[in-house]
């Protein structure tokens, strides 16, 4: 096994290096004064199992393009096979046509990944679950309820109540609340811009009982917030959001700095930025993907890392 990281998030490549007692490979990941990237790697990787750790965050086309690099130089060094472990997978809203003449950027970056030499993908909490179907070959998609469900369930007493922040959320939010033995509601809202939406009303009763919020992915918070907002004048105690990638914008750090959010709960497989504040809690997930990498590395099963029920 031989485990390279870039540079989108080098302190979780470290954490599962820790957990596997695994070295991190010796890798170049660098620019040229025009920005180009250039990648070399300083040991020896041929037929070996090369697992490459690089979540596609902001900059997003710099960590993708810097990905795509790895990986060629991988298969140009004859690794035997060549997974990318992608914690984040940036572009996977952009999965369908839903205006006229507009790309689907999530079907292109899976096809530019598997044209570079991408053997197998590792992946965490995607947007969209049918992602998967977007590569011809093998995903592995992981959750991270697993590792939030236990300090989630030490913020919090048994009058709880799991909430989706909109309808395309129901299924996760379904998850969360069966897990935590939870009620669940849902906020029904209107998208007026990229950043800004309206929550109209809640479908479920959040009065007087502790609610959490449960997404994929936070940017700019305007969705988080303002279900927020609804929550506390529909009578919500402590509002708390599980939210597993936080790619927070700094208008996204300015509205949950004066919400009525308690904290926000997310994991690493994004950096946390420093200025983000005091209220927001990042859970490591390098046990999880350090254990699918093992089993991937060990041709053993990985279906109990997939039970969202787990």
């Amino acid at each position: 096994m031989k485990i390279i990281s870039g540079n989108a998030n080098t302190a979780l490549a470290r954490e599962i290096c820790g957990f596997l007692g695994e070295p991190l490979c010796d890798a170049t990941v660098t620019s040229f004064p025009d920005g180009e990237t250039f990648v070399k790697i300083n040991e020896n990787i041929r037929g070996r199992d090369v697992f490459i750790i690089q979540p596609t965050c902001p900059p997003t086309n710099q960590n993708l393009m810097e990905l795509l690099i790895l990986v060629d130089a991988a298969r140009r060094a004859s690794a035997a096979r060549t997974t990318a472990v992608i914690p984040f997978f940036g572009y996977a809203r952009q999965d369908r046509k839903d205006q006229p003449r507009v790309p689907i950027t999530a079907k292109l970056v899976a096809n530019l990944l598997v044209a570079a030499g991408v053997n197998r993908v590792l992946t965490m909490d995607l947007h969209a679950q049918q992602l998967q179907g977007f590569f011809d070959i093998p995903v592995d998609h992981l959750y991270a309820l697993p590792v939030m469900l236990k300090y989630l369930k030490s913020l919090t007493g048994d009058d709880l109540v799991v909430v989706s922040p909109d309808v395309g959320g129901v299924k996760m939010a379904s998850a969360y609340a069966q897990a935590l033995n939870a009620g669940l509601a849902i906020v029904v809202k209107r998208r007026i811009t990229a950043s800004e939406i309206q929550p109209i009303t809640i479908i479920g009763d959040v009065e007087g009982r502790d609610v959490i919020i449960v997404d994929d992915i936070v940017e700019t918070a305007g969705t988080l917030v303002g279900a927020a907002q609804l929550l506390r004048e529909q009578g919500a105690r402590n509002i708390y959001a599980g939210v597993s990638h936080a790619v927070l914008t700094d208008l996204g750090i300015e509205r949950l700095s004066g919400s009525a959010i308690k904290e926000l709960i997310t994991t690493n497989s994004v950096p946390t930025r420093a200025s983000s504040g005091g209220n927001i809690t990042a859970l490591s997930v390098a046990q999880l993907l350090g254990e699918g990498i093992r089993r991937i590395h060990d041709d053993e099963s990985v279906s109990s890392l997939f039970d969202i029920k787990n």
